[in-house]
């Protein structure tokens, strides 16, 4: 399996266990109960975008392609500037970087043009040149003697 397969797959099984932390902190942890619509945002944001670098590494697996690795790179800037930026904020009361929340939004909408991109560029190639897809078996040789 390539490296920015495995790494992409890695990325998003780490990104869905924090997601996996933070709700249930976010559930049980009084302080974050207080955390309203933007924890909410952030978790929904977060959960996604670790089943989308999931996909992206299983895409990956298959075939390189500079725009799934985009979509990867712009799912992380996203998970980075937009999740993690509001999670900082809620935990930490740090809000020096509020004004990047939109870029990781903007970032998240790019990934997934770039993924959709990269998924059809990607079924374009796996075509013969009719359009129909390769389900079909091989024929058998014509000259086959009988046995």
């Amino acid at each position: 399996m390539p490296l920015l397969s495995r790494l992409f797959l890695a990325l998003g099984a780490l990104s869905a266990a924090l997601w996996v932390g933070l709700s249930a902190a976010a559930a049980h942890v009084p302080a974050l109960q207080q955390g309203g619509p933007a924890l909410a945002a952030s978790l929904q944001q977060h959960q996604l975008h670790a089943v989308g670098l999931l996909l992206v590494g299983l895409m990956l697996a298959r075939r390189a392609s500079a725009w799934l690795v985009a979509a990867g790179v712009l799912m992380l800037a996203g998970l980075l500037l937009f999740c993690l930026n509001i999670d900082a904020r809620i935990l930490l009361g740090w809000d020096a970087a509020r004004a990047l929340v939109p870029a990781g939004g903007s970032a998240f909408i790019l990934a997934w043009l770039a993924f959709a991109v990269g998924a059809w560029c990607q079924s374009a190639r796996s075509r013969t040149p009719t359009g129909a897809a390769d389900l079909n078996p091989p024929a058998a040789p014509a000259s086959v003697p009988p046995a």
